[in-house]
């Protein structure tokens, strides 16, 4: 097979961009924006975990891909698509953490021992052999624990930039492009998630917290 077939084959077998498929997206392509999805949901799953929790980031993935079906036409290709995306995802975490703070926090009355009316205990022998196992479970995952209950401890304008930056690895330039602001503003805000991670996980380990 002559040599410029094959270079023809192996340029035609390369993935397209993400700029290309949201192009293709935008044109009311759908398998283009399912691939856009098949690339990033884990990414985006992954980030709505960091700046909201497990429980809620299926619904902020959700409105993030409802919100870039619907915006793919102003998607200009000034920056990269990621990285476009990215804010698509901060904003709906915002908008979702906001939104959760105005609604009342829910009761755990439910969870309190029952008695019956002789002042026994109503739960079962069995239902009460549990117990001792959720603090063997508990400690199992005691540090990530505290370390995602010090994340969601960060005012916003600090999580965002820490997430995005250290634990999303983004570099400052894409922060500032993603959250629209000057890279030093990335740096400070970063540096100071960091102070406060550090002093509050501190004084976990002192166990003043």
């Amino acid at each position: 097979m002559p040599a410029g077939k094959i270079d023809r084959m192996i340029v035609g077998a390369v993935d397209p961009s993400d700029e290309v498929l949201a192009a293709r997206a935008a044109a009311g392509d759908d398998p283009a924006f399912e691939a856009l999805v098949a690339r990033y949901q884990r990414r985006v799953f992954r980030l709505a975990c960091r700046l909201t929790n497990e429980t809620d980031a299926p619904d902020v993935v959700q409105e993030t891909f409802m919100q870039v079906y619907r915006h793919l036409s102003t998607f200009r290709g000034s920056a990269r698509f990621s990285t476009w995306l990215y804010r698509v995802v901060v904003n709906a975490g915002l908008m979702h953490r906001r939104a959760r703070a105005r609604r009342p926090a829910e009761s755990l009355d439910e969870f309190m021992p029952r008695f019956d009316a002789d002042g026994r205990h109503a739960q079962t022998p069995d239902a009460l052999r549990i117990t001792p196992r959720v603090d063997e479970l508990m400690d199992r995952h005691v540090l990530a624990k505290k370390v995602q209950a010090a994340l969601q401890r960060l005012p916003d304008l600090y999580r965002e930039a820490f997430v995005l930056r250290d634990l999303e690895e983004l570099s400052t330039a894409d922060v500032a492009q993603v959250l629209g602001v000057e890279p030093a503003t990335v740096r400070q805000r970063v540096h100071r998630a960091r102070l406060m991670l550090r002093g509050y996980l501190s004084e976990l380990a002192r166990g003043r917290s």
